[in-house]
């Protein structure tokens, strides 16, 4: 370790998560940084990200806005903004029913733009490695904790932080490491629990996703509503969402095909795949003409099984600590995954950061992290769940098909707000709360020590 740098802190993974907690940390001069990446080069997957007021006053906070507000042609907008518009579009003639209206909008980025602005912030003496993906760590009582990637490499730190994704290595070994312990002290129930949250799950939904040339779409239907607005579609068992991003170049577009009932099960197959769109389109043919403009243009769609996390009894291990999708994997049903990565960041680099946390009591400095995050994100990984409930009309004991005109209205409109209310955390209130009480329980833990 460099002269005069408290300790060391090991990043696996350069996603948006892991990316931003090395920015976040990278203000605090004596933490000594190393992020380690397993792919060969850094890229992101997926096209569009979408933040709404909570996160960005952390991109705020981290100096990042001026450079993203560049990289995006949405305006931001502080006050009451529409944010999507909602169709009823499972018939032949949609239904404009319903537009969330957010304090503060929603800004969309290709990721890959927000992935160079978040590297652009990152000092040269963060270093970054690709082509090593970890396989394991060893956590001991005193002394670094060790680090053992597939090429054989290895690596030595004083603290993991574990941004590695939904298939986290680093999950899977803390976990595990938890489950041991707790089935060494005959803490059966306890070390099952641990063991059934290594593995992620299907939610019974599919994503598929695709860029749109906003030209292809405009000669295909010149004054279409997603160039301007975004736009969500829903049906039974079904929706689509669409908006611009690259500065109105690109629509970004995904189609979800729901199987509530296969919640929690095994999707068999590559969760990631080129398609064809044949694959999908077929349920939506009875949709609305919009719909059929959108599936006109869609060329080379990607499937994604959306698989989660089971809710986690804990994020933390030690000197070891997982955020973003390896801690939480949510559905996208809330446009919040990337939002809670980006808090999760924040958060610990907040206690990490924090003049009374030494090399000798990294573990509770963690253990602050996780009692603020993993009751929040949990709550939050329910309510995007519920979302994906609501635009596929999956909801006991109300329909949406074969009513009256006015009762099918006020079912939509009861909807409409049924969603907003699940919804309207993001942008009611303030990561500043999540900063005190970290700070607090930081105070509260290191006091007469």
């Amino acid at each position: 370790m460099a002269p005069g740098k408290r300790f060391r802190v090991a990043i696996c993974g350069a996603g948006i998560g892991g990316l931003t907690a090395a920015v976040a940390l990278a203000k605090f001069p004596d933490i000594e940084l190393e992020i380690f990446e397993g792919a060969s080069q850094l890229a992101e997957l997926g096209a569009g990200i979408g933040l709404f007021p909570r996160p960005w006053e952390v991109v705020r906070r981290l100096g990042l806005e001026a450079d993203l507000l560049k990289a995006t042609e949405i305006k931001l907008t502080e006050g009451p903004v529409t944010s999507f518009r909602y169709r009823k579009s499972d018939q032949p003639r949609g239904l404009d029913f319903y537009k969330l209206v957010t304090k503060g909008n929603l800004m969309t980025f290709h990721r890959s733009d927000f992935q160079k602005v978040l590297l652009s912030k990152l000092p040269r003496s963060c270093r970054i490695h690709c082509s090593k993906r970890l396989r394991s760590y060893a956590q001991h009582q005193s002394g670094p904790i060790e680090l053992f990637f597939e090429d054989g490499s290895t690596y030595t730190c004083d603290v993991l932080i574990g941004a590695d994704g939904i298939k986290s290595v680093v999950r899977q070994n803390l976990l595990s490491e938890k489950a041991r312990w707790a089935q060494s002290e005959g803490r059966r129930a306890e070390a099952a629990e641990y063991a059934a949250g290594i593995d992620p799950v299907w939610c019974g939904t599919n994503a598929y996703r695709a860029l749109i040339p906003a030209e292809r779409l405009r000669a295909r239907w010149p004054n279409h509503r997603v160039l301007t607005q975004p736009t969500q579609y829903l049906g039974e068992g079904g929706y689509m969402l669409a908006y611009p991003i690259s500065l109105g170049k690109m629509i970004n577009f995904v189609a979800f095909k729901s199987q509530h009932h296969l919640e929690n099960t095994k999707f068999n197959g590559p969760w990631v795949s080129p398609t064809d769109s044949s694959e999908f389109v077929g349920m939506f043919r009875s949709w609305e003409p919009e719909v059929q403009a959108l599936l006109d243009c869609v060329e080379k769609p990607l499937r994604w099984a959306i698989h989660t996390v089971r809710p986690l009894g804990t994020f933390t291990s030690g000197r070891v600590a997982i955020l973003g999708d390896a801690a939480h994997a949510m559905t996208p049903h809330q446009g919040s995954g990337a939002g809670q990565a980006i808090e999760d960041a924040y958060i610990l680099a907040t206690v990490l950061g924090h003049p009374s946390t030494t090399r000798g009591n990294l573990a509770n400095a963690l253990s602050v992290y996780d009692r603020v995050r993993r009751s929040s994100s949990r709550k939050i990984q329910e309510r995007s769940r519920l979302n994906g409930q609501y635009f596929t009309f999956h909801i006991d004991g109300v329909s949406f098909s074969n009513l009256g005109e006015e009762q099918l209205w006020s079912n939509l409109q009861k909807l409409g707000k049924a969603f907003t209310k699940n919804w309207e955390w993001v942008w009611t209130t303030s990561v500043e709360a999540s900063v005190q009480e970290a700070l607090r329980l930081l105070q509260e833990s290191t006091a007469g020590r």
